[in-house]
C-alpha cells in the first residue's frame, strides 16, 4: 500500500519561504512517485485562481505556478471551502483539476490508516 501524502499550506506570499516549501514537498512527493494531496487554505487559497501562482516570487525558487501545475498533473488539490468563501473564491474560479472541499473531507484524508500530513 502507497502512503498517502497530504500537504496543507496555510501561508501565502507574505510568509514566501514557508509557502514554497510546502508546493515544493508536494511537487518533489509526486515527482517521486508518490500519492499527493495538496490542501490551499488562508492566503494560499489564491494559488488556487489562474494567474495567481504565476505573480509569486522567491528568488532561488522553482515558479510556483511550474510546482502547482506538477501537483495538479499527478495529485489532487483542494481549496478549503471556507477559506474560498471568507474570499469570494468559487469553483468556477479556480484552475482546472482545482476543488473546493470543506473540513471534513480534510479530517477523512489525514485520518487514514497510511497518510501522512505535513502542515506549512
Amino acid at each position: 500500500m502507497t502512503r498517502r501524502l497530504v500537504v496543507k499550506v496555510t501561508c501565502g506570499a507574505a510568509d514566501a519561504e514557508r509557502c514554497n516549501q510546502g508546493f515544493t514537498v508536494a511537487a518533489a512527493a509526486v515527482a517521486a512517485g508518490a500519492d499527493v494531496s495538496l490542501w490551499l487554505t488562508g492566503e494560499a487559497a489564491w494559488y488556487g485562481v489562474p494567474g495567481r501562482a504565476e505573480n509569486f516570487e522567491l528568488p532561488l525558487a522553482t515558479p510556483l505556478a511550474d510546482l502547482l501545475a506538477a501537483v495538479v498533473a499527478g495529485g489532487t488539490v483542494t481549496v478549503c471551502s471556507q477559506c474560498a468563501a471568507r474570499r469570494d473564491i468559487t469553483g468556477a474560479d479556480l484552475l482546472d483539476g482545482v476543488v473546493i472541499r470543506g473540513a471534513a473531507s480534510f479530517a477523512e484524508e489525514v485520518l487514514q490508516p497510511e497518510a501522512q500530513a505535513l502542515v506549512y
